[in-house]
């Protein structure tokens, strides 16, 4: 059926559809002016727990932010999203973003974490999940000592142990007494070397949004690295080769673990005002916008 409009009207509307147009466009147009400073920033958010921010201007504007945290003080303990209590539909957890899982669970420091699924992302509108639906994580996925995601073949996991220690399990089995765990999709870094890419996933290695946790040989101290992406001129991401070399000369770390990328990439901590992202997601193609995921991995520090 075809609208007609009485012809006084016609420019009403022309207007008004002309101005929900514009909307996502002065939404990214403010977006990008609210994006963190293109400066290096180190400070410390909480004790035991340090913030830097890399900017980088070679080989292309990128922007890196750390959170050093060392397990070894009483006041810091880690903490994931805990699975759905009954099951529906086989879905294993409710997808929220990184702020909401900082609020809710009341942690001081926090992550995406696993790659999950169902996912779509077609417009600012029309994507998959919202916070609140049901999704499934990849990978092995515990909570409190209680694992609700299985693990699954050639996924590597971050096991935190119920004395505080953290290691990467390639075989992505958590050892019995696991405490929390989290899962991704490659090892960068092993016994402080970096992963050689199969040749295949090397020749599409393109910069990219990219979140990465590492640690040293101890399994005391964690680092949580974010590298924002999709963002011209302002930070255009990494490739898996450039994160794996900045993390073994830049952290020296023992090992490593690579995490979901792209629009999930999200660091968030705890603020007197609330809860504050630090670095720039971007969801939907529009900058500062979070993505709801599936699992998040954050960090309680009592103080």
């Amino acid at each position: 059926m075809k609208l007609h409009f009485p012809g006084h009207l016609k420019p009403i509307f022309g207007i008004l559809v002309g101005g929900l147009l514009s909307i996502p466009i002065l939404l990214y147009v403010l977006a990008q002016f609210s994006r963190p400073p293109r400066t290096d920033e180190t400070r410390l958010l909480f004790p035991n727990v340090t913030y830097t921010r890399d900017a980088i201007a070679l080989p292309r504007p990128v922007m890196i932010h750390v959170v050093r945290l060392d397990l070894s003080a009483q006041n810091l303990k880690a903490f994931t999203t805990p699975g759905v209590r009954a099951e529906r539909n086989g879905a294993e957890v409710k997808a929220r973003t990184v702020s909401e899982f900082l609020r809710e669970f009341r942690v001081q420091v926090a992550i995406n974490a696993n790659f999950f699924y169902p996912f779509r992302e077609e417009s600012p509108w029309d994507f998959y999940p919202r916070s609140g639906d049901l999704a499934n994580n990849t990978g092995q996925v515990a909570s409190n000592g209680a694992t609700y995601s299985l693990p699954q073949y050639d996924w590597s996991t971050l096991c935190f142990s119920a004395q505080n220690r953290a290691q990467i399990d390639e075989l992505g089995v958590c050892p019995a007494g696991t405490a929390q765990a989290i899962a991704g999709n490659d090892v960068l870094v092993k016994q402080g070397k970096p992963v050689s890419l199969p040749p295949d996933v090397a020749k599409e290695d393109k910069p990219y949004p990219r979140t990465a946790i590492a640690i040293d040989k101890t399994g005391k101290k964690v680092w949580l690295v974010v590298v924002d992406g999709k963002q011209f001129r302002y930070s255009e991401g990494l490739t898996i080769a450039e994160l794996t070399d900045y993390i073994v000369t830049e952290l020296g770390a023992d090992a490593a673990l690579n995490l979901d990328g792209g629009g999930s990439v999200t660091l968030a901590v705890e603020t007197p005002t609330g809860a504050q992202v630090l670095n720039a997601p971007i969801q939907t193609r529009l900058p500062l916008r979070e993505r709801p995921v599936a699992s998040h991995l954050g960090f309680y520090v009592g103080r």
